[in-house]
């Protein structure tokens, strides 16, 4: 299989994807490239908005537009991993057990809620995350690719849920939140709304089953050794700041690498710049550092720290424009 870039087919593809995906959700162009960016990472993604903001739909779209299988799975303190990866039913007429598949086997998994879910329910998202298969009765089952978990959660209300261990937040590689419409961008989603639907008669406008493909030309974007240093020294600075107890994971610097390679490609770009780097730094860092107690008691914020540090940390170019 050829795995040599080209940058014109995968600014095509995500053309496509964000043209579409753009019929239903209206005036949230740049999440969604974000997400986009993840999908050529064979990244995770979590959501973090109030109701009502368009998270579910913002799902489905997706998955219709990639023209790939789609599973919800609603979290609830009830929730156990069998029902996330699947359980062994026993035939009675063949006398052996049967794997029934839970809706982790899909390509799009929207977990909605995930901090409503129990811990164990949680860990059960952990190996599909992290290594793309499953573990039942002792045996192991990959899971299809593409595969990409959106995670939805709610800022607002803590009572009866269970946040999401710092393990598990390292393996999403972006944090995104779609925030609220300008009172424009309103006004066109209510007009937008006003018949039936978008969602219902959205088509597929692309073959999501080339997203592999197309993730492995993006590790051949160039990314220049000055640029590999900026991303270890925004890293390390988050490591080395006295307001954070933890700061970003070596998977850290890998969304940002690969992150970066992802955006060039989708603006028609086989080189890396700065401005990639310090775009999805917002994205990539701040889920993973946990403020200290004293400082979070002043007010401190993971976000306003990790501004901090891409604000301070300096970029020595080497020469190289």
């Amino acid at each position: 299989m050829d795995h040599s870039l080209n940058t014109e087919e995968i600014q095509q593809f995500a053309q496509a994807v964000l043209d579409n995906v753009g019929q239903v959700i209206v005036g949230k162009r740049d999440v969604m490239e974000d997400l986009l960016i993840a999908l050529l990472c064979e990244g995770h993604v979590l959501l973090e908005d109030a109701p009502g903001l368009g998270k579910t739909m913002l799902a489905r779209a997706l998955a219709i537009t990639l023209d790939v299988d789609f599973r919800r799975l609603q979290c609830t303190p009830d929730l156990l991993p069998s029902d996330i990866t699947g359980v062994s039913v026993f035939n009675q007429a063949s006398r052996t057990f049967e794997f029934m598949p839970g809706p982790a086997f899909t390509h799009v998994l929207l977990a909605d809620e995930i901090n409503r879910a129990t811990p164990r329910a949680q860990a059960a998202l952990l190996e599909c995350m992290g290594e793309r298969q499953v573990t039942v009765d002792g045996r192991t089952r990959t899971l299809p690719r593409p595969f990409l978990v959106l995670a939805t959660q709610n800022p607002i209300e803590y009572e009866g849920t269970f946040p999401l261990p710092e393990a598990q937040l390292d393996r999403f590689l972006f944090k995104l939140s779609l925030g609220y419409l300008t009172p424009a961008q309103e006004g066109d989603m209510l007009l937008n709304l006003g018949g039936r639907h978008p969602i219902e008669t959205l088509a597929p406008a692309v073959d999501g089953t080339q997203l592999p493909r197309l993730s492995e030309q993006v590790w051949s974007v160039r990314v220049d050794d000055s640029l590999r240093d900026y991303i270890v020294a925004l890293v390390q600075a988050t490591r080395d700041h006295p307001d954070l107890a933890l700061g970003a994971s070596p998977r850290g610097s890998l969304a940002l690498y690969r992150g970066a390679q992802a955006r060039a490609a989708i603006q028609g770009r086989d080189y890396a710049l700065p401005d990639d780097v310090q775009a999805l730094v917002p994205l990539a860092l701040p889920h993973r550092c946990i403020v200290r107690p004293e400082s979070a008691l002043r007010g401190r914020t993971s976000p306003a720290i990790i501004a901090e540090i891409l604000e301070q940390t300096p970029l020595d170019l080497g020469g190289v424009e």
